[in-house]
């Protein structure tokens, strides 16, 4: 297991890594701002997010935070600091919300699948993020919400993942009143995977990232591929986008070793090619 901290200005990494075999843990790292994500924050995680879709021997990825919140979404602070720019601030606000959009399709294009690992409270575009991961695992103590409405502030962007996340009237409803959505009620409408108890969060979506980290790399990867190319289609094109994936997937080696070593009744050999 190693630990390497991302680099920054300052001795504060904003976004730690550490990898346990083929994981990759990254833990967002500003818990006294409950992980908001500021400019540099986001220019941190998505440093973290290029670094590992450069990496072969990666093949799942968990992504945490320390502190209470998972994140508590943008730095309000820091774009109100911007309206006494000379533009009022939006040239700073257009360059934030085009980070954060880059973000989290970086995290949705990664060739490794993300678990999100949620311990405390994700609103906004914390939510976002969650709702941009692949799986996630929440704390029974976790809370999410979008409450932009609360501010005047719709939360246009993060409604994007979220709408993609869980059926439309669920998505319009944490878009509309903004209110709290406990961790039960997440899993019902399908935002996360799994609620288990506080202790256990982290532990859970390891178990779950080491379980895809055991499959083929390559079938894993052209899957996660496949079907988010698939969901923008109608469906005479979901189905021949999905026939190429299968067919470029069975011609890999790890499709022949897998066949055979079910037709043969024993455990395959990857070899993640």
């Amino acid at each position: 297991m190693s630990i390497s901290p991302a680099p920054q200005g300052d001795n504060t990494p904003l976004v730690l890594r550490q990898d346990e075999g083929a994981v990759a843990i990254l833990t967002l790292n500003r818990p006294a701002a409950r992980n908001s994500l500021s400019r540099a924050m986001l220019a941190a995680l998505r440093a973290r997010l290029a670094e590992v879709a450069a990496e072969d021997g990666v093949r799942a990825v968990v992504l945490t935070a320390n502190g209470l919140a998972f994140s508590a979404g943008h730095d309000l602070k820091e774009l109100t600091a911007h309206r006494a720019d000379a533009d009022g601030g939006e040239a700073f606000f257009a360059e934030c919300m085009a980070e954060c959009g880059a973000v989290m399709q970086a995290v949705v294009g990664l060739p490794q699948p993300v678990v999100a690992a949620v311990q405390g409270i994700a609103t906004a575009a914390g939510c976002q993020l969650v709702a941009s991961c692949d799986l996630a695992v929440a704390s029974e103590a976790a809370k999410f919400c979008t409450p932009g409405v609360d501010i005047g502030l719709f939360c246009s962007t993060p409604a994007v993942a979220l709408s993609r996340a869980v059926p439309r009237k669920p998505a319009l409803e944490m878009l509309l009143l903004g209110e709290m959505v406990p961790a039960e009620e997440a899993h019902r409408i399908g935002l996360v995977n799994r609620v288990v108890p506080p202790d256990a969060v982290l532990e859970t979506a390891l178990d779950l990232a080491r379980r895809i980290a055991a499959r083929s790399a390559v079938a894993v990867r052209m899957g996660k591929r496949g079907f988010n190319r698939q969901l923008g289609l109608d469906l005479p094109q979901a189905y021949a986008a999905a026939g190429a994936v299968m067919v470029e997937n069975l011609l890999a080696e790890d499709a022949a070793e897998g066949i055979g070593a079910f037709l043969g009744k024993r455990q395959p050999e990857w070899r993640h090619r």
